[in-house]
């Protein structure tokens, strides 16, 4: 259980990366009259995702979970899959990309990278994380718990970006 404390800690690393970079990335479009969108639902966004990692520690260790290397090692893959996804669309979308809903009128959308296949690869690599992290060492509650709960936050999530980016022009 040691490793799997440190690879729930080194995805909770990357979150504060990516924070730092989303700060960033905020400055950057808010200088150039960027709107946000959504600020309602992203209080609980940080919430859910701060209390899953939470989660995936205690519930192994509370609940006595074992270690199904059946289990686990594929979910690893697909969590280290959702990591290498999320860092392609952070790339991709460059200083636009932010884990708030700004946007910036008038720009245009961005149609490469993932974004040439799916238009918010980002939430497919949420979605694997979210199913897959706990997993590894057979978090089931967890996993189902907060799959749930992001399914439920998508959906406010989406319908927000998708509106936003009304704003922006077509690629």
């Amino acid at each position: 259980m040691p490793w799997y404390t440190l690879l729930v800690l080194a995805v909770g690393a990357e979150r504060v990366a990516e924070l730092v970079v989303a700060r960033r990335n905020a400055a950057w479009t808010r200088s150039r009259a960027g709107v946000e969108h959504g600020r309602g639902h992203y209080p609980v966004m940080v919430a859910l995702h701060s209390a899953l990692l939470g989660c995936c520690l205690f519930e192994p260790a509370l609940a006595h979970r074992p270690f199904v290397p059946a289990l686990a090692w594929p979910m690893l893959a697909l969590t280290v899959l959702a990591q290498g996804l999320r860092w392609w669309c952070i790339g991709t979308l460059g200083p636009y990309w932010n884990t708030r809903v700004i946007v910036v009128p008038g720009a245009r959308l961005v149609a490469a990278g993932p974004y040439r296949y799916l238009r918010h690869p980002n939430y497919v690599a949420v979605v694997l994380e979210i199913a897959a992290l706990p997993l590894v060492h057979s978090a089931w509650l967890t996993a189902t718990a907060f799959t749930l709960a992001n399914a439920l936050l998508l959906t406010v999530r989406v319908r927000c970006e998708n509106a936003a980016l009304t704003l922006a022009e077509p690629a």
